[in-house]
């Protein structure tokens, strides 16, 4: 037998499951609106097939291995640098995504494989500090960055020391379409646009509890009515409504009460935590941060690391190098560059 192929048991009967079979699998057991893993668009550099992972399990594990991925676990979600050990972090913003993208694939018999691949890799463009530092690479390049963008930046080019994951076109798609503004050419692509909007309402909502930026009561009343009052109830009412409407279509849907409910939900986190509560006091601040060291890098690109000056040699302008530079730091990483460029230190002779 050697050891090719995965061992299954199925009703006390062993089973030998390798790529092919799974692929074959798929076909019988996925809806018919569902990606197959065995007609996807492709990589940008052909592979050879792996013997035990079908193409989108594949890439679900390069995204899970890269260093970016682990980087996210010290990236900002909203609150800035808080006082506190179960603020969501861009990470757990992840992982809670990739837990409610794949709850929904699997109901509606869609392809869960890619569904964890493109949600694990959707965030992999953001700067530290969130959406602030975001916003500011955006004015200083004039419209040029976005974190969608760059997280596709991130797995085609400057992961695996410059050579990119060459993941497949349908996670590549997912991740790049993932904003409201996007399109997705997948369902799995539109499950996880969804399930990013039902992941930060509600664990942005529990957060700005526990930080006191809001309280229970302060909540709308005719969304939670509909919604539920518990970060649970919401999820498993959104997720049903979306499952129900969606069965057996070629679509994402969300029921009209839901539906209203959710984004009225979400306009009010934007007018009362997003936009210039408490939970942004810090904002100012961060957005010093990144704008110096963008204006510092910019007129001293040789004090970049080499892996970036390198790319100079590939035709990237300095403005990329820079943004590539400043938008894979951490929060802390992010304080600490900026400590060490623009704080005095200590005098002493050697």
């Amino acid at each position: 037998m050697g050891g090719s192929c995965s061992i299954y048991i199925i009703y006390g009967v062993i089973c030998m499951v390798d790529r092919v079979e799974k692929e074959k699998l798929e076909f019988i057991q996925l809806s018919p609106f569902a990606a197959q893993s065995a007609h996807t668009k492709g990589r940008i550099r052909p592979e050879t097939a792996c013997l035990l992972r079908t193409d989108f399990q594949r890439d679900r594990d390069r995204i899970l291995h890269c260093k970016s991925f682990r980087r996210l676990a010290h990236k900002t979600q909203v609150f800035i640098s808080p006082e506190g050990d179960h603020y969501r972090t861009r990470l757990t913003h992840t992982l809670e995504v990739a837990q409610i993208a794949r709850t929904i694939a699997r109901a509606l018999s869609l392809n869960e494989d890619l569904t964890e691949a493109i949600a694990l890799g959707h965030d992999l463009g953001h700067t530290p500090f969130g959406h602030t530092g975001e916003h500011v690479l955006q004015e200083l390049t004039e419209g040029e960055f976005s974190h969608n963008k760059h997280s596709l930046r991130i797995v085609d080019v400057l992961e695996n020391n410059g050579q990119g994951l060459n993941l497949t076109f349908e996670v590549r798609d997912g991740i790049l379409n993932h904003p409201t503004s996007g399109s997705p050419l997948t369902l799995e692509g539109k499950v996880v646009q969804i399930s990013d909007k039902i992941a930060y309402i509600n664990h942005d909502i529990d957060d700005a509890i526990r930080g006191k930026v809001l309280a229970q009561q302060e909540l709308p009343k005719k969304c939670l009515n509909v919604l539920g009052d518990t970060c649970r109830e919401r999820i498993s009412c959104i997720i049903q409504s979306i499952v129900k409407e969606s069965d057996m279509k070629n679509d994402i849907l969300m029921g009209t009460e839901v539906k209203e409910a959710f984004y009225n939900m979400r306009e009010f986190l934007f007018k009362h935590v997003y936009v210039g509560s408490v939970a942004k006091e810090q904002e100012g601040k961060a957005k010093r941060v990144i704008g110096e060291l963008y204006q510092y890098y910019m007129h001293h690109l040789e004090q970049l690391p080499n892996s970036y000056k390198e790319r100079l040699k590939t035709g990237d302008s300095k403005k990329q190098i820079v943004c590539d530079y400043i938008a894979g730091m951490t929060d802390r990483y992010a304080i600490n560059a900026y400590r060490d460029l623009f704080f005095p230190k200590s005098w002493h002779i050697y």
